[in-house]
């Protein structure tokens, strides 16, 4: 399924022990898991901004840490996280993730056994943040940005802090070698398609798209589809480009007074990278769930932003209370609008109608929404819907099979033979399309041309039962009974328990001879 996360489907197990199959019992489990990583997020947040403000007070940081995981827990963007049970290991690797900073920044304070023992928490709890989702992989790095800053211990010791890392680091390649293979069995996006400049526009892309995002979480979707090219000169793609070369340097210029920003942009950046666009696979450019780890910083920066106002002796108390307040009704309009977020995940047709509501040319929306029709036995809608993904994407002959299939079901034969034959155009072995051209064909009435589709299905795939069938039954239309046993009793040996095979066999031994 492109991913290996054992303590993930764990925690699976245990929900399906508890609670069967009904689906309250695993929502809330997922519900419990963000709850706990916004606990652990508070406590990690109060350590770092105690030493990235140290002359706050302890209300003021308190306050800054309380906020930083409010604008984290309630945020719109974290909807698709909690509310699809399967995106559970985003909050489990989340949750092992803090763990394992928050343990390493105790490892970092303490001396002798203490600080060991803390090294050893903060691996082990990295160890099982990688088997629940390997997203977290860019962790090292991330911890080299906060030994530099805010811990300020890399100066003068680069070869310690360096080996410290390579227990976390001979993990991390551990877990990319794995994701790369289990990913690899679905197939990546073709390089062909996004060469290294289109990976390059994606990544820039998404580095700002989760940042707009995070502070305007309006027209969000459960799918931002990847388009069929990318153009890194085109403004949708050159524009943010800009802007992330733009913001970088600028934090650069100005690291000495705000190294906090840079330090919150590299993590984000680093933390992004696995899912950015470098390394792609799926139908999607971005997805809301990516930025379930990666704006944890930004949420740092929000809380730092209210100590910093708040115990700043240059802003005045009226100034300082319409910051607080200003603060608050921000969380309370995020709260607000993931409330209304929440609907869009209550079942698979409100799923990709948001889609279409975003973005109405979204050619993979389109052949769900089809899909969904289809299944209803809405033939006409589904027809509708899969002709607008072959007008989108005309260039994937892929796109035409359900097309085919949706006209070969509503009696229009001879326009499913046309999408069949684009497709054989493209891929001429393909046995499952050519047997449906077969199909196609007999229901028009061409039960010669049909059995000759047939005939080249079964040997392009000698295994495959439903052209050998029709094969058969083709031949005993046309007064060849004899020939069609040959097909019949392959196909029946195949698969024993085809009724179709079977029947169509007993027809063809007694059928008189000719």
């Amino acid at each position: 399924m492109g991913h290996w996360i054992p303590v993930t489907w764990l925690t699976f197990g245990v929900d399906h022990a508890l609670w069967g199959m009904n689906a309250f019992g695993y929502r809330l489990t997922n519900i419990l898991l963000h709850a706990a990583s916004a606990a652990l997020f508070y406590l990690l947040a109060l350590r770092l901004l105690r030493l990235g403000l140290p002359a706050a007070g302890a209300g003021a940081t308190r306050l800054g840490a309380i906020v930083a995981a409010l604008f984290f827990a309630v945020h719109p963007l974290r909807v698709e996280s909690v509310a699809w049970i399967t995106e559970r290991r985003d909050m489990l690797s989340t949750l092992f993730y803090l763990l394992t900073v928050l343990a390493y920044l105790n490892a970092c304070a303490a001396d002798g056994p203490p600080r060991r023992r803390w090294f050893f928490v903060s691996i082990g709890a990295y160890a099982l943040g990688l088997l629940s989702k390997s997203l977290i992989m860019s962790l090292p790095f991330v911890l080299l940005v906060l030994d530099v800053y805010p811990l300020r211990r890399a100066r003068g010791h680069w070869p310690r802090v360096l080996l410290e890392k390579l227990p976390y680091l001979l993990m991390t390649i551990a877990a990319a070698a794995i994701s790369l293979f289990a990913v690899a069995k679905l197939g990546l996006t073709s390089p062909s398609a996004y060469p290294p400049a289109a990976r390059a526009a994606m990544a820039l892309y998404s580095l700002v798209f989760y940042l707009w995002k995070t502070l305007v979480p309006l027209m969000l979707s459960p799918m931002y589809e990847l388009p069929a090219r990318v153009e890194p000169a085109s403004l949708r793609f050159l524009a943010p480009a800009l802007f992330a070369v733009a913001l970088t340097a600028g934090l650069l210029l100005a690291r000495r007074s705000w190294p906090a920003a840079l330090a919150v942009w590299l993590a984000y950046g680093l933390t992004l990278a696995p899912v950015s666009g470098i390394v792609h696979n799926g139908p999607q450019l971005v997805a809301d769930r990516y930025s379930y780890l990666s704006c944890l910083g930004i949420a740092l920066l929000v809380g730092a932003g209210i100590a910093g106002a708040v115990s700043s002796a240059a802003v005045t108390g009226p100034v300082r209370a319409g910051v607080v307040l200003a603060g608050l009704a921000w969380i309370v309009g995020l709260a607000a609008l993931t409330f209304q977020q929440l609907p869009v995940w209550r079942d698979a047709d409100e799923i990709w109608r948001r889609s279409l509501d975003v973005d109405p040319d979204c050619a993979f929306c389109h052949g769900q929404t089809g899909a969904l029709a289809g299944n209803r036995g809405d033939l006409s809608s589904a027809i509708a819907h899969f002709e607008r993904v072959a007008a989108l994407r005309p260039g994937n002959v892929h796109h035409r099979r359900n097309l085919g299939l949706a006209l070969l079901k509503a009696g229009r034969p001879a326009e499913a033979a046309t999408q069949f034959e684009l497709i054989l155009a493209r891929e001429p072995t393909d046995a499952d399309t050519r047997s449906r051209l077969g199909l196609a064909l007999a229901e028009q009435g061409k039960l010669a041309e049909a059995s000759g589709e047939f005939e080249r299905a079964s040997r392009d795939n000698p295994r495959h039962v439903g052209a050998l069938t029709q094969l058969g039954i083709s031949l005993i239309a046309l007064g060849r009974s004899a020939e069609a046993l040959a097909p019949l009793e392959k196909a029946v040996s195949l698969d024993p328990a085809s009724g179709l095979a079977r029947e169509a066999l007993a027809r063809a031994r007694s059928a008189p001879a000719r």
